[in-house]
């Protein structure tokens, strides 16, 4: 028996409304998806407490937010035993400049997302907070010049910290 969550075409379509104005108001939903209001509501709580809808976000100006330079970071960390990989993971969870943690398969151990006001934040926050910690190895920065896409989707609170 699977534990995966069947959706159809109605769930997708509110998925996909839902996406892009997660405030939009359930009778606009409704009309969006060829639904009455009431049955609308049902999927949406359905797809809530099935878990596939995680929440409601606003979306924020990184310029108007003052983190505009956002980097990427590839990190590789001396051991991979449990306990140096929970320390690490904790410290760099708990960085407010850290807005994404990615585990990777592969020659590099992590790739985080780092947002800051600018280049000189981001030395700081490299030279103070990541080469401190005792995990790390090797730091490859990856700077970005602009947004071409940004997804919706993200991954449940236990897989991504």
């Amino acid at each position: 028996m699977s534990n995966q969550v069947v959706i159809d075409r109605v769930d997708q379509a509110i998925i996909v409304a839902l996406v892009e104005d997660g405030r939009m108001s359930n009778v606009d939903l409704a009309a969006r998806v060829g639904l009455t209001p009431a049955p609308c509501l049902r999927r949406v709580k359905r797809l809530e407490a099935e878990g596939v809808i995680t929440g409601y976000r606003a979306r924020i100006d990184p310029v108007a937010a003052g983190r505009a330079f956002c980097v990427y970071m590839q990190v590789e960390i001396v051991g991979t035993s449990q306990e140096i990989v929970e320390q690490f993971e904790a410290a760099v969870a708990a960085y407010d400049e850290a807005t994404e943690v990615r585990r990777l398969y592969g020659p590099v151990d992590y790739l985080i997302r780092v947002e800051v006001a600018d280049g000189s934040a981001y030395e700081r926050f490299q030279t103070e907070k990541m080469y401190p910690l005792p995990a790390v190895r090797r730091i490859e920065s990856y700077p970005t010049m602009r947004v071409i896409k940004s997804s919706a989707y993200d991954a449940a609170p236990s897989t991504v910290l």
